[in-house]
């Protein structure tokens, strides 16, 4: 019976330092970083958290505006309401 309370005690005290370590390694939600610029007729805004551009609101001078997310790890974009169509991202020609 003793060794039975002692190995109970052992793993409560275990378990709250366990508990205690897991509360201190979690970090409070980075607030995204938001640039805006003009480009053109319209606004565009980045939107990152620690350098990684992750959406981008277009907010066109006529029209409504819309979102651009990322559609997987490389630089390809899709329209948040049309997820369907991806955003070509080559160069065709260079002056």
């Amino acid at each position: 019976m003793r060794a039975l309370n002692r190995l109970l005690l052992a793993g409560l005290l275990a378990s709250t330092s366990l508990a205690a370590i897991a509360e201190e390694d979690v970090t409070p939600a980075a607030e995204p970083e938001v640039t805006i610029r003009q480009e053109g007729d319209r606004t565009v805004q980045e939107y990152r958290i620690n350098g990684f551009l992750y959406a981008i609101k277009v907010t066109p001078k006529t029209g409504k505006p819309y979102f651009l997310v990322r559609a997987d790890g490389d630089n390809n974009f899709i329209r948040a309401d049309h997820p369907d169509r991806l955003i070509p991202q080559w160069e065709i020609f260079r002056w």
